[in-house]
């Protein structure tokens, strides 16, 4: 199992093409009341759709096996198991010769010999379902506290959405496939991802999430601060390949006066006049909302040929990739993006790091 968190504590299990991916849930306090129904819609949110998302079709139906009883915790960690029931591996054999470009089968097969590829196996995005189910619960408990976690699809490919938008214009995005937040944008970038597939290519792009309801002070220092604990978690989701906070790397061309957030009073509340930072300075909060975007690299199943070595003769091959894939993953990502998020900052609230 590969675990995540400290008080609040996730283990995930499973494989691709194995009876079932699933995970466990630790630190729950015994009386919470678990909203199954606010799950299943989480879950809704990171299935395929359309032209736009792999052929593959998974009930995704969360059992919650132990751990709640009569809708409410009991206290003891939360077991969750998902079945698999659409697990046709046979296109994948090829692949233990001619390990694919951008997959994790290369190092896997060398690494560990008995390594089941079949979907790619314990590295596979089948997993990140569990994790959308823990995080559906994470979620429930944090917004006991008034917080707030809000993703959508910031770019799909050349596809960029340059409008600022607010934690309610990212809820909005639910409404879309493409997870875009405007009905404009969602038809650009559903066109770019079905040109992509079309060429049997693929493509990649960004996640924006944000995170309102955290007071000043919250968060953590050095390794423990807020943003290494959320960039460890973003780090966890198959295809992250970056993530900034605030402006991100934008910062490197402005000086100090362009980039420092100032702070005024408003209503009697401290405020910042913008938000360079992403609300996260020191490791900690400072008043506005944290903003972070995620990349994701464009899905390396692709039916375009590329170059490879074949590991049973030892020369060099070619190797294209059949079979049920999507031609982009960002849009099922964004619902793995604010699970994630709400695992990270239910785990530092149980670790006492300031919570009013």
């Amino acid at each position: 199992m590969y675990e995540i968190g400290t008080k609040v504590r996730f283990s995930l299990f499973g494989r691709s093409h194995g009876p079932c991916v699933g995970g466990i849930l630790e630190g729950v306090p015994a009386g919470f009341p678990v909203d199954e129904d606010m799950m299943e819609c989480e879950m809704a949110l990171r299935k395929p759709t359309g032209k736009i998302g792999t052929p593959r079709r998974e009930a995704d139906k969360v059992m919650i096996a132990q751990g709640v009883v009569d809708g409410k915790a009991t206290g003891q960690p939360i077991l969750m198991i998902i079945e698999n029931g659409n697990t046709d591996g046979s296109k994948y054999l090829k692949f233990y010769d001619t390990p694919r470009p951008g997959h994790a089968d290369l190092p896997a097969l060398l690494r560990f010999p008995d390594h089941d590829l079949r979907g790619s196996g314990q590295f596979s995005g089948r997993l990140t379902a569990a994790i959308v189910a823990a995080g559906s619960i994470a979620k429930q408990m944090l917004l006991t506290n008034g917080i707030r976690i809000d993703a959508f699809t910031r770019s799909i490919g050349e596809v960029i959405d340059g409008t600022s938008h607010s934690a309610d214009e990212a809820r909005g995005s639910r409404e879309f496939a493409t997870r875009a937040c405007t009905s404009r944008m969602d038809v650009l970038m559903r066109d770019h991802i079905e040109s992509a597939g079309a060429a049997h290519d693929s493509v990649g792009g960004t996640v924006e999430c944000i995170i309102t309801g955290l007071p000043i002070g919250f968060g953590g220092i050095w390794f423990e601060a807020l943003d290494a604990e959320l960039a460890r978690a973003m780090f966890g989701i198959p295809a992250c390949k970056g993530i900034e906070f605030g402006d991100g790397f934008e910062l490197a061309m402005m000086r100090g006066s362009e980039s420092n957030d100032g702070y005024r009073m408003c209503d009697g509340r401290i405020t910042t006049k913008s938000n360079h930072m992403g609300g996260i300075v020191g490791g900690m909060c400072d008043g506005a909302p944290v903003v972070f975007r995620v990349v994701f690299k464009p899905t390396p199943s692709i039916g375009i040929e590329q170059e490879t070595i074949n590991l049973k003769d030892g020369t060099d091959d070619t190797v294209s990739v059949e079979g049920r894939h999507d031609p982009c993953i960002v849009p099922r990502a964004v619902a793995v993006v604010e699970a994630m998020a709400a695992l990270t900052i239910a785990d530092q609230i149980a670790r006492g790091y300031r919570w009013n």
